[in-house]
């Protein structure tokens, strides 16, 4: 599995205002003090299960594995929930890939996973969010005290007894002392919005130099990769026209040369010859005619995406299955970087796979992106090299600020995946 990603510019913080964020923050704090007390007990359980048995018979793996995906569950949740309650524009958690075949691949994909930064931040937020979830709660069992105190005068004579503590007190002091705790329990709880909107800012949402310097590093990236994909291009080129329609233009010239040369002494012969150069130049045209349509696809211009792949699949030496399902146009170069990347699979598909068949499915997803997968039933084995078809297509797809994933094992099947901002 090879993936070719691009960072994402990081969004503007768009911050929910009011007061809204404020109460939402403490519901949600008491939950994730309930619910996050039980998930890292189970993360210390795996842990050190999975180290003390790790000598025994490789048992201890199993758990160390656990481990890693809860952790990825539990940043994942938290991200998602702090998202959903202050609006930060934090990004989603993604599952980290190494692009590497086999088990090693997958043990170097799993120590991606434990290494990856953006998880471990998650996680802090949600270890620190259960730490104020915990003081949040006996705050609000003590305001509700509170609540009961300032009742105190109509239901009982003398003295009150504060819930939960055993103590009496006169009950002309229960109002006073009922209002102080309110007030105090909604200064804690208001405070502990507060300080925890500001922490989950600071632990997951990148500073501005951070964001500036990832925007440079995607622009650096993508002019790279628009370099990149211009030199395979020209290099395709010349080597479509070297090896295939300039061998036959010059075989063309030479037959007609010698029909010229026969045309008195043997009509037949030079009739026939120029039967010949009259086949070898429709030949010659059909070949211009493909290396143009490599360059540029016209009818991509003309009837959009849909249209142009399925002429391409009508073209296609192995049958296709096309399932197409976008609407409205995207920009072109978007369009033309997923066009060129479900032609080159399908042209690697029918030359090299041997496979049977493919099929190409293409949506429009809710995120504004193009994202298309081309899959083969053949062989298996492929691999990106420089100047290759392969690298052609991740540095076109990278130069459109997309990504692109191979998963070619050895057996097959081959499945392409990119997907390309419809804005690009």
């Amino acid at each position: 599995m090879t993936t070719v990603p691009l960072a994402s510019t990081p969004p503007a913080v768009r911050r929910r205002a009011g007061v809204a964020p404020l109460f939402g923050a403490i519901a949600q704090l008491a939950a994730v003090g309930l619910v996050g007390s039980l998930v890292f007990a189970a993360l210390a359980s795996l842990l050190s299960i999975g180290i003390s048995l790790l000598l025994v018979l490789g048992l201890g793996l199993l758990f160390l594995i656990g481990f890693v995906y809860l952790l990825w569950a539990t940043a994942w949740a938290e991200t998602e929930r702090v998202e959903g309650l202050y609006g930060y524009g934090v990004p989603s958690l993604r599952l980290r890939r190494s692009g590497q075949p086999g088990f090693g691949g997958w043990m170097r994909t799993l120590w991606q996973q434990f290494t990856d930064g953006p998880m471990w931040r998650a996680v802090a937020s949600a270890a620190i969010a259960t730490v104020l979830g915990l003081i949040v709660l006996p705050t609000i069992t003590g305001m509700i005290a509170s609540i009961g105190l300032l009742s105190a005068p109509l239901s009982s004579e003398g003295t009150t007894r504060i819930a939960g503590t055993g103590i009496d007190i006169a009950s002309g002091w229960a109002v006073a002392l009922g209002v102080l705790g309110v007030v105090v329990a909604l200064a804690v709880l208001l405070g502990i919005a507060l300080l925890h909107g500001v922490l989950t800012r600071a632990i997951l949402v990148p500073s501005r130099e951070a964001q500036l310097a990832v925007q440079v590093q995607t622009a650096g990236a993508q002019r790279a990769g628009a370099v990149r994909a211009s030199e395979v291009e020209r290099t395709r080129i010349e080597r479509d026209l070297h090896d295939g329609v300039q061998p036959r233009l010059v075989a063309l010239g030479m037959t007609l040369g010698l029909a010229q040369q026969k045309i008195d002494t043997d009509p037949d012969a030079a009739k026939a010859l120029i039967d010949e150069a009259h086949t070898s130049t429709k030949a010659a045209i059909t070949e211009l005619r493909q290396l143009a349509r490599g360059i540029h696809a016209s009818v991509l211009d003309d009837r959009g995406l849909d249209a142009a792949l399925s002429a391409l699949a009508a073209r296609s030496p192995i049958p296709v299955v096309l399932d197409v399902r976008i609407d409205g146009r995207c920009s072109a170069t978007a369009e033309a970087a997923v066009y060129f990347a479900v032609a080159e699979s399908l042209t690697n598909a029918a030359k090299h796979s041997r496979g049977s068949a493919a099929r190409v499915t293409v949506r429009r997803r809710e995120d504004g992106t193009i994202w298309a997968r081309v899959e083969d039933n053949g062989i298996g084995g492929a691999r990106v090299f420089p100047g290759g078809g392969l690298d052609g297509i991740t540095n076109r797809v990278l130069a459109a600020g997309g990504t692109a994933r191979l998963e070619s094992p050895a057996g097959g099947p081959t499945a392409l995946e990119v997907s390309v901002p419809c804005a690009s």
